[in-house]
């Protein structure tokens, strides 16, 4: 573990009706198990009905209830710096893992592309914490508790509904809009980023895209980015500890200047202190395009290589097949596909610290050639199965669970020579 003298020591209270545990020392490196873990420096707080966890800022990251009714006792929410309540559940364990790549299955309050899960917030017991968590701690009474454990009860009874809905608010208006969609890769870090955007837009305005804006592809100032470097590292503040990874963003950070991106992200590096983090290594995620991705020499992904951080690159691909291609509105052709597809493959043989993965789409509207010809790159292009360089799948329907289409997925998963996964749709 990276040594900080920072790091306060986990002390306990019990009575009869409360139990605080502060400072706990959760797993500081990211795992893929098939049991709860927690991650980062946090404290705990229960009651006969409850279990509460909140972060070094005092505000609320995590809950279940003891309630019979409680889905699984190995379930959970988390509440997210965008202030959104995310349902973690098992989902039977093996389906989810070979589905998503992660034994629990994120279940959202808002629609997206998901195949899997259910409808957990229509669960009383979830929705009763989701709706009455800060009443909830407000019926507790800190009467003769010791210090800090008293001070610790008043000051988490003070984050209020109103103040974490503010603080997510002023995350937005400091990178001058939401994370509407986190790379897929960001599942590696449990989605705990911290986002700076050094441009806006995408080079592309795709048909079937409902998650990127209208704006043009701008690339933001220095000025711009410094102020953003400076203002997260205030609103995250004590617990900037319990992270590690940074979101460059928008949807097209790739295709900003080779020598923007790796400055901002060393300079990131430094401003959070990811060298003392509590969290083992530092992680980098950005999003690309076919054009981006072409465009940067071999000299930027040497650098690239080189920086203190493990480095996620998305490229959206969609399709391999030209008719596809055109049906979605996406402007690029199945030639670029390929030699993007082939570039791919070897910056990740040649680069340890660089995975790029790519995504693709599927529906059971989209032509039989668009899965012919996704095969010849997901299978025949490579000679032996690959470790690196993930396949993400991502539906084109929000709200719309298919059998037919989890089936096709399945299938494809089944014949692919390179790791598959379908691709949520997660906001920040």
């Amino acid at each position: 573990m990276k040594f900080n003298s920072s790091i306060k020591h986990a002390q306990t209270f019990q009575n009869k009706d409360i139990s605080i545990e502060l400072n706990i020392h959760g797993n500081n490196e990211y795992t893929k198990v098939s049991y709860p873990v927690k991650y980062g420096l946090f404290s705990k707080l229960e009651t006969s009905d409850y279990v509460f966890e909140f972060n070094q800022n005092h505000e609320i990251i995590h809950a279940k209830s003891r309630n019979s009714e409680w889905q699984h006792p190995s379930e959970w929410l988390k509440r997210t710096i965008g202030n959104d309540w995310v349902y973690y559940s098992t989902g039977g364990y093996s389906g989810v893992f070979e589905a998503i790549g992660e034994y629990y299955l994120p279940n959202l309050m808002y629609k997206t592309n998901s195949l899997l899960g259910g409808t957990p917030f229509c669960n009383d017991p979830i929705d009763n914490i989701v709706k009455n968590w800060h009443e909830i701690l407000m019926r507790l009474s800190a009467a003769d508790m010791p210090d800090p454990f008293f001070s610790w009860l008043k000051t988490i009874q003070q984050q209020t509904p109103e103040k974490l809905q503010g603080k997510a608010g002023q995350l937005f208006k400091i990178t001058g809009s939401r994370v509407s969609v986190m790379p897929p890769d960001a599942r590696h870090v449990d989605y705990n980023i911290i986002p700076i955007n050094i441009s806006d837009g995408c080079l592309y305005k795709c048909r079937f895209c409902k998650i990127k804006n209208h704006k043009k592809f701008t690339v933001r100032s220095q000025q711009n980015i410094d102020r953003q470097i400076k203002q997260l590292r205030k609103l995250y503040n004590s617990d900037i500890t319990s992270f590690n990874a940074l979101f460059l963003g928008e949807h097209d950070a790739l295709n900003a200047p080779g020598d923007l991106i790796l400055e901002t992200a060393q300079n990131a590096h430094h401003a959070f202190n990811f060298h003392t983090s509590y969290m083992a290594d530092s992680y980098l995620f950005i999003f690309g395009s076919a054009d981006s991705f072409l465009n940067k020499g071999q000299a930027f992904f040497t650098k690239l290589n080189q920086l203190d951080f493990q480095t996620f690159i998305n490229i959206g691909l969609e399709s391999y097949d030209q008719a596809t291609l055109d049906l979605i509105g996406k402007p690029i052709t199945r030639e670029m596909v390929g030699q993007a597809f082939k570039k791919i493959q070897a910056i990740n043989n040649a680069c340890p610290n660089i995975e790029i993965t790519c995504n693709f789409v599927m529906d059971e509207s989209l032509p039989g050639t668009h899965y012919d010809t996704l095969m010849t790159l997901i299978r025949d292009s490579v000679n032996r199965t690959r470790p690196k360089g993930n396949i993400y799948i991502s539906p084109l329907k929000f709200g719309s669970p298919s059998r037919e289409v989890l089936y096709d997925f399945y299938r494809l998963k089944a014949k692919s020579r390179f790791p598959t996964f379908l691709y949520i749709i997660q906001r920040l």
